[in-house]
């Protein structure tokens, strides 16, 4: 099996073009923000503190997390519940970055992510797929784009889906975010030793995406 490791900082695009090249290689699409953010969704939808770590510890053992693909879209499940749809706003964006951080929920995610790899040629994007969920990934790419750019991104997202948001609450949450994610503890973001950087800033989703096709085709040989 042929695993295509994505990582990079919030709002990159990495899910968008993750998923788009994929579909293009023909690989399987495999989501794992999606992951942590449904472990973020199921910590304050049942009133958790997601700012105290053994709260959102104590949820664990009530949490049955799944992947399952619906007309070739990848769909996360919590005991038995679809919350694919759920987990995309803001406020769960900011828990899935406070959970991450949570060494206990990565354990508890990273065989799950592991098994499909296992199983399929996949693109898998996060924070840490290249430096600790797939280490061994034939192709590591880190992709990013500036913060200002990544908020640009973000606001135009958000406004796009009917939602009042600031584009300086934004760019404060993305640089917010990153700290937190480069100065984590366990799996910090940074770039695999091996991985091949890819920055978006002045590229549109096509170029992007064609940029991952080449990388990856340029390292499995064809």
């Amino acid at each position: 099996m042929i695993s295509v490791a994505i990582d990079g900082p919030a709002g990159a695009g990495k899910s968008t073009i993750a998923k788009t090249a994929s579909k293009k290689l023909g690989y399987i699409y495999i989501d794992t923000g999606a992951l942590y953010r449904s472990i973020g969704y199921f910590v304050v939808s049942n009133g958790g503190d997601i700012d105290n770590a053994e709260s959102v510890v104590s949820f664990l053992p009530n949490i049955s997390a799944e992947i399952k693909f619906i007309d070739e879209a990848q769909h996360v499940f919590i005991n038995g519940e679809d919350v694919s749809d759920k987990i995309r706003t803001e406020e769960i964006s900011r828990a899935a970055s406070k959970v991450s951080a949570i060494p206990k929920v990565r354990e508890f995610l990273l065989e799950l992510q592991r098994g499909f790899a296992k199983k399929y040629n996949v693109v898998m994007d996060g924070r840490d797929i290249g430096t600790v969920v797939l280490p061994n990934a034939q192709v590591k790419i880190f992709l990013t784009a500036s913060a200002e750019e990544r908020a640009k991104r973000r606001y135009k997202e958000q406004i796009e889906r009917g939602l009042d948001v600031s584009f300086d609450e934004i760019l404060a949450d993305i640089k917010e975010r990153d700290y937190r994610d480069e100065n984590r503890e366990i799996a910090p973001l940074k770039p695999a030793e091996d991985s091949i950087l890819v920055d978006t800033s002045n590229l549109n989703i096509e170029q992007s995406v064609q940029a991952v096709i080449d990388t990856v085709k340029s390292k499995i040989g064809e």
